[in-house]
């Protein structure tokens, strides 16, 4: 079977659970803003005598939290760290689970070099990183739109969109090069989310202090941090930082992972 159809196929029912969990998320966050909104409280007072910390901790920083947009901004740090736990995933399993699952014999004895079959493998986390995002783009329309009671957001909305396939792919290409990488499959995709995590908590340090603004250049959380693509759209400096994660990724990939024994 044609190794790009095969990875759809097999990872399918992944695919649907993890946008029934965006879809939940996004839903569950708006409805929040409704009740917020239907009792009368002024959500922005309740936020404004919260310490910094916890500001910083839950992402309530730099929103009008009166607005469903607002609302929305803060919501979108946790669907990032979905999008991107997802992403790291998907790209270390689709790299090191032929060595993991043993079937690594079957595969390479068939007729494609390495390097077709890893660029199947790609492809095929490339379309279940965009129907991810599109499922977030569409839900994201839907809800704000129903519980903001046709408040504006469709531009703002778009470039959130932008910001978090950024991260995908960001953290998609960091999983596939440490798949690729380590002779260990088994741990691949626990060192790639530490890694991951690990970004995440540079984002709370950087938010926390501003002596630790130079380490916003090592999280991608922060290159397409809501606040800032709400206020002032995508940053070319961390598109271009995120560009090069991704090529330098993707090659490294392909150069390790095409050169090394595979264990059967």
């Amino acid at each position: 079977m044609n190794v790009f159809l095969r990875e759809l196929k097999v990872h399918r029912w992944g695919l649907f659970w993890w946008c029934f969990g965006i879809v939940w998320l996004v839903y569950a966050g708006m409805a929040k803003y409704a009740a917020y909104s239907a009792a009368g409280q002024s959500v922005v007072e309740v936020m404004d005598q919260l310490p910094k910390a916890i500001k910083v901790v839950f992402g309530l920083s730099g929103f009008d939290l009166g607005t469903a947009a607002g609302f929305y901004g803060v919501l979108f740090l946790y669907l990032a760290v979905m999008a991107a736990v997802h992403a790291v995933l998907l790209g270390a399993h689709l790299i090191a689970k032929e060595e993991r699952d043993h079937t690594s014999e079957f595969l390479y004895t068939k007729p494609a070099s390495r390097s077709r079959v890893l660029t199947g493998k790609l492809l095929a986390g490339l379309v279940n990183l965009i129907v991810f995002n599109l499922v977030t783009l569409a839900t994201s329309f839907y809800f704000v739109n129903m519980f903001g009671k046709g408040e504006q957001f469709g531009s703002d909305m778009v470039t959130l969109m932008v910001g978090l396939f950024f991260i995908q792919l960001v953290f998609f290409s960091v999983g596939a090069v440490v798949a690729g990488t380590s002779h260990r499959p088994k741990s691949a995709a626990s060192v790639a989310t530490s890694i991951m995590f690990l970004t995440f908590l540079l984002y709370y340090l950087v938010n926390m202090s501003e002596d630790l603004s130079f380490l916003e250049y090592f999280t991608p959380f922060k290159y397409f941090d809501a606040a800032a693509l709400m206020n002032s759209g995508l940053d070319p400096v961390f598109i271009a930082i995120s560009v090069a994660i991704v090529v330098v990724a993707i090659l490294g990939t392909y150069r390790f992972y095409s050169g090394r024994d595979l264990s059967v």
